[in-house]
């Protein structure tokens, strides 16, 4: 019989006969601190979604940049997602890089997301050319979509594009999900007020459970939209967490 679909989940078919039982995926159990609550969970039907750490809201030259906005907070999570995405890959643990990247003729956008940071309609908004270096801004395939340079990205990663603050809005996200066979989403990047947590509301009504990792998330908004969003989550839709938690938890059940 042959594998037919994702290692994941994958049926296994001959010319007579279907088997439709899913791959036991191995189970990594761990135990980590969170608020409100220690939480375990298997790593087996776990993945990562860093969101839109990408040139345009993280890097010099970029559209942040541009409109006057310090982009360096944006640029904080590097160090802690890089540190923590080897350890998960090594465990099987799915890495999935969340841009926003439009398509060219913005046919699948209204003009109330094209009005944001474009309120006067003169100004460079999304699809317009960056004066610094032509980059079309959050166009997919450009400069401006690309996940920054500083980070870990490995070539078994997987890219989604997508075009609101939430990463599951008329994108293919759930679906990739769901064939890899997650039910728990870490979340990382930014912003995380924003498109971070647009997209962990949306994971949780689809039935994910939501873990945010505080230390790999960040803002360039006021501070207070920061600890709104911490206290929100924790009040209403998932866990928060720090990175080295979750490290340690896995460290302990490897030694």
């Amino acid at each position: 019989m042959r594998e037919l679909g994702h290692e994941r989940n994958s049926w296994r078919v001959s010319k007579h006969h279907v088997d439709l039982r899913r791959p036991e995926l191995q189970g990594r159990v761990i135990t980590f601190g969170a608020e409100p609550q220690q939480l375990t969970l298997n790593l087996a039907k776990s993945a990562i979604v860093v969101i839109d750490m990408q040139n345009d809201f993280c890097s010099p030259s970029g559209w942040l940049d541009y409109i006057g906005v310090d982009f360096t907070p944006a640029r904080a999570p590097i160090e802690p997602v890089n540190r923590l995405l080897p350890e998960l890959r090594e465990a099987g643990v799915p890495v999935i890089w969340v841009n926003w990247g439009n398509r060219p003729d913005k046919m699948n956008l209204s003009p109330s997301v094209l009005h944001v940071y474009n309120q006067a309609g003169d100004d460079v908004g999304i699809g317009g050319a960056l004066p610094g270096n032509g980059s079309r801004v959050l166009e997919k395939d450009s400069w401006s979509a690309a996940v920054i340079s500083e980070m870990d990205v490995a070539s078994g990663d997987i890219h989604v594009d997508k075009y609101r603050m939430s990463g599951f809005w008329d994108t293919p996200l759930d679906s990739i999900l769901r064939n890899l066979n997650v039910e728990t989403l870490f979340f990382a990047g930014v912003n995380v007020d924003q498109c971070v947590m647009a997209t962990l509301q949306d994971a949780v009504c689809l039935g994910y459970d939501a873990i945010l990792l505080a230390d790999c998330c960040a803002t360039t908004s006021p501070g207070f939209c920061a600890e709104a969003t911490i206290y929100n989550v924790k009040q209403c839709y998932g866990f928060v967490a720090d990175s080295s938690a979750v490290l340690s938890a896995m460290q302990a059940v490897t030694s």
